[in-house]
């Protein structure tokens, strides 16, 4: 079919389909949105954000500590998700695509983004440390659940198997974003934030954030657990989250919406960052 006949089939003259034109825009735009806050802004979202992901964790051990039904205990950790769509909150890990696809299509600078990654992991870190120390002051007697699900991730030996698990956590979690963006219904939102929490905690996926909280719980309950061996887990699922994230959804919706990104970046200012005040 040539490509003059695709655009008289939909109701808009892009090249794709009327409805991921849509999304794209939603996508770009939001990205775009995200990049241009203060760093103020991006602490605060931040924060907010740990303290959210606090909330899942918080209602993920109250259902394993009654149960010690891991799925259940996924299921229970979409509150947190939740929390976090509908406060508007910001995680590390959700800023994988809209925020490049912005930047992709010059509706940002790669200054920006570094500003939004950074800010936004060190805040949503900061933020759960708070939240799950008060969550284990006040439920001590999840002491033993949360050790035991702090081990899974540090005593995990570095092997592809850990590699697959933090690229699968990456995806997930950029895959609910993504399915995020492509709806304008709330119902739908929370549906697909419900699937990746269950899929995420539900599982047991290298998280980045999630487990890192996790393991915070389980420092601050007095397990036999130190930052070394933390920081020696963060560093790899990190990575590997990035990549997952990235690689596995962002570039590929990068090359399925090459003729918008095109149309975006020949609209698009030649400065970025003097354009949104950055």
């Amino acid at each position: 079919m040539s490509e003059e006949r695709r655009r008289e089939l939909g109701a808009s003259d892009a090249p794709v389909e009327d409805e991921l034109k849509e999304s794209f825009d939603a996508t770009v735009d939001e990205g775009a949105e995200r990049l241009q806050r203060t760093m103020r802004t991006i602490i605060v979202t931040g924060l907010f954000g740990g303290f959210e992901i606090g909330l899942g964790i918080m209602a993920y051990l109250a259902v394993l500590h009654q149960t010690g039904d891991e799925l259940l205990a996924g299921l229970a950790f979409g509150i947190g998700l939740v929390a976090l769509l509908l406060a508007h909150s910001e995680l590390f890990t959700e800023n994988f695509l809209m925020p490049v696809a912005a930047v992709v299509a010059k509706e940002g600078s790669l200054a920006q983004l570094g500003k939004l990654w950074g800010g936004t992991l060190v805040a949503n870190l900061v933020g759960g440390w708070v939240f799950v120390w008060i969550v284990m002051q006040a439920f001590p007697e999840w002491s033993t659940t949360v050790s035991e699900s702090a081990h899974h991730f540090v005593d995990a030996p570095f092997s592809l198997q850990t590699v697959a698990l933090a690229v699968l956590g990456g995806s997930t979690i950029t895959l609910m974003s993504r399915m995020q963006q492509g709806t304008s219904n709330d119902v739908a939102k929370i549906a697909a934030t419900m699937i990746g929490g269950f899929l995420l905690a539900g599982l047991g996926l290298f998280h980045s954030i999630l487990d890192s909280l996790l393991i915070f719980a389980a420092i601050h309950s007095g397990a036999d657990l130190g930052y070394d061996q933390w920081l020696g887990w963060f560093g790899y699922t990190l990575l590997f989250n990035m990549l997952g994230g990235l690689v596995l959804v962002t570039l590929l919706r990068l090359v399925r919406t090459k003729e918008l990104i095109r149309e975006r970046r020949e609209d698009a200012p030649s400065d970025p960052d003097a354009a949104h005040g950055a």
